[in-house]
């Protein structure tokens, strides 16, 4: 099939981490992206990232130009007079000194989608601050909510805060885009980082509200023996979450446990003694143990894998998730994919 987003041309003005993302999603869909990069190079990009391979360039033109010089802002607005949408992850105010904010863009392009990537917003009394992906996942409370009790909270780095604004910013786009094909008009999209957090919170924050977390008392998410980390016997670890009833059902049984009664499942008075019998088991294993035993079945299991694993791993394969490059280094394909809803 072809790609959804075919005829669809975006300038991105290239910053760093979740804009580029967003623009890579869009250009994984089909877009046409022409990045206008900067004559310097990018600390942040150049300390964590490999320059040389750069993945959020991927399917994208790449156009050097120095903002700075009247010459190229001019060249910039005429890209963007071309596009049907702009991508930016400046702090806001400065594509308006630039002359590329969005009233001047509208005058050129009213049809335009503007999209702009920040992670406090255009407006509040954080707008002007620096942060990163930790930062903005503290404050929407997401983060407290990933620490067991006592414990220190933590998150895998640019993945929840980062990723999620850039997917929230393209889904915004995507629908401005088909919104000014109807005839609307131009639409700027705020996508601030928090504002898609606390949106895509909405399933714990649920949660929450019925007391099963972030609360005094035990929850199914930290306490209880049957969502959690185990560590096993060759220093690998392994995850459950059988949260439903024949799920846990099931575990029990695969695990020998005929003494527990599966009904007792939220009991939660059970949960400590129960949840050191399977931290026990769990340990007098190696993780390839409790692969053959638990995987693919219906208990809710999966081993922790490292990135090269998880590019080895026999499903992600068989998806063509992943791409190893030459040197070592994983790539993702895009995604959603898409196929005829009718077959030919």
């Amino acid at each position: 099939m072809k790609p959804p987003l075919i005829g669809i041309r975006i300038v991105e003005f290239e910053g760093i981490g979740p804009g580029p993302l967003a623009g890579r999603m869009l250009a994984d869909m089909g877009a046409q992206v022409t990045v206008i990069a900067r004559p310097q190079k990018g600390a942040v990009n150049e300390r964590l990232g490999s320059a040389a391979d750069n993945p959020l360039r991927r399917c994208k033109n790449v156009v050097t130009l120095d903002l700075k010089r009247t010459e190229d802002v001019a060249q910039a607005k005429s890209m963007v007079a071309g596009a049907d949408a702009l991508i930016e992850g400046n702090r806001p105010g400065v594509m308006e000194k630039l002359g590329l904010g969005p009233a001047d863009c509208a005058a050129i392009n009213p049809r335009l989608v503007y999209g702009r990537m920040t992670g406090w917003g255009q407006h509040g009394p954080l707008a002007q601050a620096a942060g990163h992906d930790l930062n903005y996942v503290a404050l929407t409370g997401l983060l407290s909510l990933s620490a067991h009790r006592g414990e220190r909270p933590i998150v895998p780095p640019t993945v929840v805060g980062d990723a999620a604004g850039a997917l929230g910013l393209a889904f915004g786009m995507a629908c401005a885009l088909l919104a000014a094909r109807a005839g609307a008009g131009g639409r700027v999209v705020d996508g601030a980082i928090v504002d898609v957090l606390a949106m895509l919170g909405t399933i714990a924050q649920w949660v929450r509200a019925s007391g099963q977390l972030d609360g005094d008392g035990p929850s199914p998410f930290h306490d209880s023996p049957f969502y959690d980390v185990y560590a096993c016997a060759d220093g690998g670890f392994i995850t459950l979450g059988a949260l439903e009833p024949q799920f846990y059902a099931l575990l029990l049984e695969k695990l020998g446990f005929s003494d527990v009664d599966p009904d007792a499942q939220y009991d939660v008075r059970t949960w400590p003694e129960l949840k050191q019998r399977f931290a026990s088991l769990f340990a007098s294993q190696p993780r390839a143990h409790w692969c053959s035993l638990l995987e693919g079945s219906d208990v809710c299991f999966a081993p922790v894998l490292s990135i090269a694993e998880a590019a080895a791993h026999p499903h992600n394969v068989a998806r063509g998730i992943y791409h190893v490059g030459a040197g070592g280094s994983v790539q993702a394909d895009g995604a959603p994919r898409f196929t005829p809803l009718r077959a030919p």
